[in-house]
């Protein structure tokens, strides 16, 4: 039985525990004293030498010239010389004045005989009656040559051992590569929980399960329930699915181990499998924990295809070892597995099934409520003017996710700190949502043909986009250059729109090409500027043909994959014939909407000059004003 005087160790928000191990090395460990002791000891040894070299050390002979040498030599001045290579040292037998300082004398002096010097020097010393002795030339120190003959050497491993010890977190198989990099989060003040979570309830209630699992197991074990061996967290980037992870290494009191899967692939093969051993291995040591891997979709692509072969042997060989620790002969009981992926789509099936991953989560972006919420969220610590309605703003960013709202708040934030604000005021934030989506301003010169040719362009997409049913409502119009445009229309919903009409579509690509036929309306040619325009209209007819079943020829058939998950290599599953019904489709389509677009500017021809006009003088158009100029109702207007 155990001692019940044994303290078991009690994780610490973020998994540390209470009585951290002294995680210095041995060698460390087992010398005595502290860091203060040997840190005294080092001074008092430097001090030591200071005192015996500099204050208790005889006086050093005086160098002097060698023909002052000779001239004390023949006034038999010299009592005694010790040779030293070329070098004379020696004593005079009466102090002479220092020519340095002439009120001090000395006698002990030293010389160094010129290598071309012919006097017979010996016999001069022997005829003065001068004591001669002589002594080998000085060599270099053994410390010197043990310092400078192996000092780079032990420069050069202590080196390598240092690297392989920042690399593998200690000396591993194959030198710490196979030991794995895995982060331990470590408590903190400003750590994440979920109150930082907003906007994706639905995915954060399936976590919070886990967490209440870890915390309270008897109250799901009782009922036979058992915790899910791995929840996989997929969607857009930028939804949350990380922040997601952080807030269950915030909540959990458990361990928590980070690891992005591209962190397990290395130059050397088998490194990535030994890495997933000492993970889990390091999370089996502290179970109950949870293990973060981050992009899982870097090692966990299908196996097998074309593309299995050279270095994908070693992704391989990662993925199997993954698969083996979730699920194998060895339980991992106790260690669950959270990873994130942008492309669900592309992972195995057996990293897919129950028992690995026994729950998806799928991280959708916001709805219009959540957007707000998620708002809340990081103005916390923004001072805000009275004028800010939050509730507005998140109507008018359909479509972005929580990583864009949070590069709104701060945008905003940096341009009310430019301005001088003392709070961010709401022009700030619509300033700043226009400099997001439509791109900062560019000051360039534009010739006059140039803006009135833009004016044009952009009063077309605006005039279309008014008046074609079910289109998006005007919010903006301008003909100041932002990004790479000379121009921009903005048009955003009223509402979240979760699925579209071919009626919406086709009415996407009216207003898309409206720039494109009101130059050729009003100035008779074509130009340059409709070339993204060009692009978006022709993929909405590719999706509309190949994937949504718009097409009456096609039929309700997908024929077309998405770019991402078209497989580079091997046979086309399409005939030529399809090929070629899909092409024409999407030119008949567009040709269609062109032809639509142009007999519509053509019976509205003052309303576009008067949009064009408006632009010309006041440069940007706001949505009230733009409506009002066309001479458009809200009620009237297509967008209703």
């Amino acid at each position: 039985m155990a001692n019940e005087n044994e303290r078991k160790p009690e994780w610490k928000v973020e998994g540390l525990p209470d009585d951290a191990e002294d995680e210095r090395p041995s060698w460390r460990r087992q010398l005595p004293g502290g860091r203060w002791f040997w840190l005294a000891f080092l001074f008092a040894l430097i001090i030591n030498w200071l005192i015996s070299t500099w204050f208790l050390a005889p006086d050093a002979p005086i160098r002097v010239p060698y023909t002052t040498f000779l001239a004390e030599l023949e006034a038999g001045n010299v009592d005694s010389v010790v040779a030293i290579g070329e070098e004379v040292e020696g004593e005079f037998k009466t102090a002479i004045p220092n020519p340095a300082t002439p009120e001090t004398t000395f006698q002990s002096f030293k010389t160094l005989r010129p290598s071309f010097a012919d006097d017979d020097l010996l016999q001069q010393l022997i005829d003065a009656g001068v004591v001669v002795n002589a002594e080998p030339a000085a060599t270099t120190p053994f410390w010197q040559q043990l310092l400078f003959g192996f000092g780079p050497t032990l420069l050069l491993l202590w080196l390598f051992f240092s690297f392989y010890r920042r690399a593998g977190q200690g000396l591993g198989a194959l030198g710490g590569l196979g030991a794995s990099r895995a982060q331990k989060y470590e408590p903190s003040k400003d750590r994440v929980t979920f109150d930082d979570v907003a906007g994706i309830e639905d995915a954060e209630e399936q976590l919070v399960e886990v967490v209440d699992f870890l915390r309270d197991p008897e109250k799901y074990t009782k009922l036979g329930a058992a915790i899910p061996r791995g929840v996989l967290l997929s969607g857009a980037p930028g939804t949350g699915k990380t922040l997601l992870a952080k807030a269950v290494a915030g909540e959990a009191s458990v361990p928590f181990f980070s690891m992005a899967a591209s962190e397990f692939i290395e130059m050397v093969v088998g490194v990535g499998a030994s890495r997933v051993r000492d993970l889990f291995e390091k999370a089996k040591e502290a179970a109950p924990a949870i293990v973060f891997i981050d992009e899982i979709d870097a090692i966990g692509r299908a196996r097998g295809g074309a593309m299995s072969f050279g270095g994908h042997d070693e992704r391989e060989q990662t993925l199997n070892q993954i698969l083996t620790e979730m699920d194998g002969f060895v339980g991992n009981e106790g260690v669950i597995v959270i990873a994130a992926t942008n492309r669900p789509d592309v992972l195995d099936p057996a990293l897919l099934r129950p028992g690995r991953f026994d729950r998806h989560v799928t991280v959708s972006a916001p709805d219009q409520l959540g957007r707000k919420a998620i708002l809340e969220v990081h103005t916390r610590g923004v001072p805000l003017a009275p004028d800010v309605d939050l509730g507005t703003l998140a109507s008018s960013t359909p479509g972005m996710v929580g990583a864009d709202l949070r590069n709104l708040v701060n945008e905003a934030a940096l341009m009310a700190a430019r301005r001088g604000h003392n709070a961010v005021h709401m022009a700030d934030f619509t300033d700043a949502l226009e400099q997001i989506i439509l791109g900062a301003e560019r000051k360039i010169m534009m010739t006059e043909a140039d803006r009135e040719r833009t004016a044009y362009h952009e009063s077309g997409h605006a005039l279309l986009g008014m008046l074609e049913p079910g289109a998006d409502p005007v919010r903006k119009v301008s003909i100041i250059p932002r990004g790479r445009a000379l121009g921009v229309t903005f048009q955003s919903p009223e509402a979240d729109r979760y699925a579209f009409t071919k009626d919406y579509l086709l009415g996407r690509i009216i207003g898309a090409l409206g720039g494109r036929v009101a130059e050729e309306l009003v100035f008779g040619e074509r130009t340059t500027g409709a070339e993204n325009d060009l692009v978006q209209a022709t993929q909405i007819a590719r999706n509309m043909v190949g994937r949504w079943g718009m097409s009456e020829k096609i039929g309700p058939v997908s024929v077309l994959k998405e770019p991402d998950t078209a497989v580079p290599f091997g046979p086309d599953e399409l005939s030529e014939h399809t090929h070629q019904l899909i092409d024409e489709e999407i030119r008949n389509i567009i040709e269609r909407c062109e032809q639509s677009a142009r007999e519509t500017l053509e019976k509205h021809r003052e309303k576009l000059d008067a949009l064009a006009s408006a632009l010309l003088e006041n440069e940007t158009l706001e949505e009230d004003e733009a409506y009002q100029i066309a001479g458009i109702t809200r009620d009237d207007s297509g967008a209703r």
